[in-house]
């Protein structure tokens, strides 16, 4: 085989080779399984596995594209949106897989050494596994998870409206508190002028304490004090006729206050409705339905075993023809350039020792 530091064509990290522009068979699906398509093409046999191998990937691509569209789809409510970033999601995820999958390599390792090169991989992939699987789950119990999102609704207004009516009650009873308390005020101060312009009276009429009509020295007297207590009060009942107005309006208006909050946080609640609220439904029907839970349960599993599937499959691979042609392109490459790093190395010891 030739050397590929030879030509250019072997390049073993070229594009080229992947992208089927040579109308190579299953091109596409060796450079989405990280195959290297000069190499891979002189071996027929190698091929089917290959092909499933990239298929496998691809799948994953599509599997993440289709369950970020759906969550970014729930936050934006976008559909252009949603595309766009279904298909950079997918292609992260893609480009992930391809990595994990095109860095394992069969020749030269034991088999215990290829699982604890792999594990770390294996880990990841279950991570985007879980990942995937949860907007995927949301689809499929869309119908479900609208009646149980429903229902958190209901209850979370209710809530509110409960929360809500204690404040009301408090603060209606601390405006009616406010309300007597200054009504009783004014009563106590129009019973004192009351009672200050009938002593006078009493003593103009000669049944006040003099016992005799007319008296005037005395009238004037208490006439003089009501006058003065009634200017000393007159402000006073002007700021306390404000303050019943003001706990008046409230006790009025409290009512449709109270209905205008309520009504406006259960159609924001309803207009709201994001990712988050939808998982929480999610969430409760598991816990409320055993079947649920053993549904999210299988449908988790299924996608980590498709995610985890291609590095599955390259570990139980067995070494083939294209692996012991692989590991020649690579090696020999390699082992020229550490044969040419040690003469070099050698090279400048002795230059050192005739230097000495």
């Amino acid at each position: 085989m030739a050397n590929s530091t030879d030509s250019p064509g072997n390049d073993i990290a070229g594009y080229d080779s992947f992208t089927g522009s040579k109308g190579e068979s299953g091109s596409f699906l060796w450079w989405c399984a990280g195959a290297h398509g000069p190499t891979l093409k002189q071996f027929s046999t190698e091929h089917p596995k290959y092909n499933t191998l990239g298929g496998v990937l691809l799948a994953t691509f599509v599997l993440a594209a289709l369950s970020s569209g759906y969550a970014f789809y729930t936050i934006f409510e976008n559909v252009g949106w949603a595309v766009a970033f279904a298909i950079i999601w997918g292609l992260i995820i893609f480009n992930f897989d391809r990595f994990m999958v095109a860095s394992i390599r069969k020749y030269g390792m034991s088999q215990g050494r290829q699982i604890r090169v792999a594990f770390p991989r294996i880990v990841l992939a279950v991570m985007i596994g879980i990942t995937i699987a949860r907007p995927l789950e949301l689809k499929l119990f869309e119908k479900e998870i609208n009646q149980q999102v429903e229902m958190n609704l209901v209850e979370k207004i209710k809530q509110y409206n409960n929360t809500q009516d204690s404040l009301h009650q408090v603060r209606m009873a601390s405006a009616a508190a406010e309300r007597n308390l200054l009504s009783t005020r004014r009563k106590a101060m129009e019973d004192t002028l009351l009672g200050l312009q009938l002593s006078y009276v009493k003593e103009a009429d000669g049944t006040g304490g003099s016992g005799k009509r007319g008296v005037e020295t005395i009238t004037r007297l208490k006439m003089g004090a009501y006058q003065q207590t009634a200017q000393q009060y007159a402000a006073e009942f002007g700021n306390i006729d404000s303050l019943l107005a003001v706990q008046q309006k409230l006790l009025s208006t409290g009512n449709d206050s109270l209905n205008a909050t309520k009504t406006a946080f259960a159609q924001s609640a309803r207009n709201n409705i994001g990712f988050l609220e939808r998982n929480k439904a999610l969430h409760d029907l598991s816990e409320k339905e055993d079947s649920v839970w053993l549904a999210n349960l299988l449908i988790s599993l299924l996608i980590i075993i498709l995610e985890t599937a291609p590095i599955l499959a390259k570990l139980l691979l067995p070494v083939g023809p294209y692996d012991l042609a692989l590991a020649k392109e690579e090696l020999i490459p390699m082992t020229a350039i550490e044969r040419k790093l040690v003469l070099e190395q050698e090279r400048i010891r002795n230059s050192n020792m005739e230097a000495v």
